[in-house]
């Protein structure tokens, strides 16, 4: 199915026989670059419609649920892990199948879709321009990282931690972006986004939190073995990152950036969701990023 909306495309997006994407891509007749943007838990692509449509005068903008979230495939875990290192397989198989010029992309990653997009640069350092990421693990720190999120990892904690977040889907869903932000720094998110996000929560057998579950069953391999290889990233890096991070303390994003040598912005009063809370700021970076100046 595939419908449009002026320059809005929203379809289904085949990567492989296990993998359809729902996808959506904003186009430009003469279009000054590419962004695609990854999101994280527990969002969908509908996180980036605003900040999209700001952007798609100058620029093609794609945007995807991952695997496990919104309306994309949900394969049992025999057929796919939803590993970081899986996720940076889908993303690479996207961006050679959807045909995007890799010299003019700037890829903008947020919390899960981080770690992925910097496993593949290491493998393939042209896949974008430039990769901006932030929010995220991307190294084996459990002191800069929420007990919650410690305690998903692989370990005897594990299962109860997924049951509590399945059984507590609307509580997650009202309260995960603001909180722990002070009564001044909240924000709402769109309706619309809730009730997509809620939509897709859960499709079979498997939740969004399923999903996330899986994913940080093999999170520390995955950051074990990108700091082992992080000689090797030579694609442009940026670090945003929320200085109120709650999830992931500001301490992981400052080591980051220092041991890859890459600009950092710390944005004072923002939370974990810097998209969300401050989306202008990202447009701006975005804008940044394409011009080859920083913000």
């Amino acid at each position: 199915m595939s419908y449009r909306i002026n320059n809005t495309t929203i379809d289904f997006f085949e990567i492989n026989e296990d993998i359809t994407l729902r996808r959506v891509v904003l186009r430009n007749p003469r279009p000054k670059g590419t962004v695609l943007f990854l999101h994280g838990f527990p969002e969908t692509l509908s996180a980036w419609k605003d900040i999209a449509e700001a952007l798609a005068d100058d620029y093609e903008v794609h945007a995807f649920d991952w695997p496990g979230y919104g309306l994309s495939s949900r394969p049992m875990v025999d057929r796919f892990s939803y590993a970081p290192k899986d996720y940076a397989h889908v993303l690479d198989q996207y961006i050679v199948k959807a045909g995007i010029d890799t010299s003019r992309l700037t890829i903008y990653a947020t919390d899960i879709g981080a770690l992925p997009a910097l496993l593949l640069a290491v493998e393939k350092p042209d896949i974008a321009r430039t990769i901006i990421v932030g929010d995220f693990a991307p190294f084996n720190r459990p002191q800069f990282m929420s007990e919650k999120l410690q305690n998903l990892k692989a370990g005897p904690a594990m299962e109860q931690v997924r049951a509590n977040m399945n059984s507590n889907r609307d509580e997650i869903l009202e309260n995960i972006f603001t909180r722990g932000l002070p009564k001044e720094a909240q924000f709402e998110v769109s309706q619309q986004f809730r009730d997509d996000m809620s939509r897709g929560w859960s499709h079979g057998a498997m939740t969004t939190v399923d999903a996330f579950s899986h994913y940080y069953s093999h999170f520390t391999r995955d950051q074990d073995h990108f700091e082992s290889q992080l000689a090797r990233l030579k694609t442009p890096v940026k670090v945003v990152w929320g200085e109120k991070d709650l999830y992931i303390k500001k301490e992981m994003g400052i080591e980051l950036a220092a041991r890859i040598d890459a600009e950092l912005a710390l944005l004072p009063g923002i939370g974990h969701y810097p998209h969300l809370q401050d989306p202008k700021r990202t447009v701006d970076e975005i804008r940044a990023s394409l011009r080859g100046t920083s913000t």
